[in-house]
């Protein structure tokens, strides 16, 4: 496993005998397969999409063959989709409200966790979302969600922009709480939304790699046994990690999923 990861994550990132170990960094995870410079069509894109194409396929298949004694794959549908339903749609958004965003929330925790999942995937290896481009789009489709909700559920841009105010503060300081108000709903949101999901995935992918490099490097260079063995402790450490990483690249899609949740949530609310 650990050999795999090594050649499919990070093809850039060469052990080069005779100049010493050569640590990956953020260049491995720009991996272009056709084209080159903006216009490149590159490797997370091409599981990014394979993805899609998988989910689509898998939810469909299962849909036109429901039963009342479910099958392994409409159980697991089945598990996925209740989760998503009760723990963040209904506990979040409510029972009156919350079944209207269900595609949304669904789309996102479904299509954020096999692309996160696709980071520890023999032969994959490459987790979509450690790509700033793909967080910042998952943002920003939030971002206007949770917008248009409010502008409807108050009725209207002024009325949705005088609810950003928290009611009962002072007036001497009312112009200063607003402010912050509209930097968080419109700057800090979507950023922050953005920011967390690309850095756990880039610093966890990240860091296997190096373990598993160096671990390669001095397995295969060492020049005595000690350092031969802390390369074979390096790969002892990876496999520990990825499990690790698992439990990450979950709880980011569960968290990406929540957190979307609660900004519908607070847009559809009476008061801020």
């Amino acid at each position: 496993m650990s050999a795999t990861l090594a050649a499919a994550a990070a093809p850039h990132a060469a052990v080069v005998a005779d100049d010493g170990f050569k640590a990956p960094g953020v260049a491995d995870f720009w991996q272009p397969l056709v084209g080159h410079g903006a216009f490149a069509f590159t490797r997370p894109a091409l599981v990014l999409l394979l993805s899609v194409g998988l989910l689509g396929w898998f939810f469909v298949s299962v849909s036109r063959k429901l039963e009342v004694v479910p099958s392994k794959r409409q159980f697991k549908a089945e598990l996925v989709y209740g989760f998503v339903r009760d723990t963040i749609g209904r506990d979040v958004i409510g029972s009156k409200d919350f079944r209207r965003f269900l595609p949304l929330l669904f789309t996102l925790f479904t299509v954020i966790l096999v692309n996160n999942l696709a980071g520890i995937i023999p032969f994959v290896q490459f987790p979509t979302f450690s790509r700033i481009a793909f967080p910042i789009v998952a943002a920003l489709i939030v971002y206007v969600a949770y917008h248009v909700v409010g502008v409807r559920a108050k009725g209207g841009v002024g009325p949705y922009m005088k609810s950003i105010m928290p009611p009962g503060i002072p007036w001497w300081i009312a112009w200063f709480v607003y402010i912050l108000e509209l930097v968080t709903f419109f700057i800090t949101r979507p950023l922050t939304l953005a920011l967390r999901l690309f850095g756990n995935m880039l610093a966890g992918h990240l860091l296997l790699l190096v373990f598993t490099v160096g671990g390669e490097y001095m397995l295969l260079h060492g020049g005595n046994i000690g350092i031969r063995g802390a390369g074979v402790v390096s790969f002892l450490f990876t496999i520990v990690m990825t499990l690790f990483e698992l439990i990450i690249e979950f709880l980011q899609a569960f968290i990406f999923t929540m957190l979307a949740a609660i900004y519908i949530a607070g847009a559809l609310a009476e008061e801020h």
